[in-house]
């Protein structure tokens, strides 16, 4: 049985939600899909939650250009 909810959306969140779902796509559908960008584990097992977060935010700090480069790290390290 499918349980449905409704959920409070910001109108410009809700048209941008829009733009990206494909013909006859839901909103679950899309959601899952953004879902499915942060595994659930690997060979070892199932990351927590708290570790799921925080590869979200690294995605998302990454793609905001919040990040110290390789090279710019080795210098600071004096390597």
């Amino acid at each position: 049985m499918v349980k449905y909810t409704s959920i409070q959306l910001n109108p410009k969140t809700r048209e941008k939600l829009s733009r990206l779902k494909e013909r006859r796509e839901t909103y679950d559908d899309l959601i899952n899909k953004f879902l499915s960008l942060v595994p659930e584990g690997d060979d070892e097992g199932k990351y927590s939650q708290e570790f799921r977060i925080g590869l979200l935010n690294a995605r998302l700090d990454t793609m905001a250009g919040r990040f110290i480069s390789h090279e710019d790290v080795k210098k600071k390290l004096g390597l």
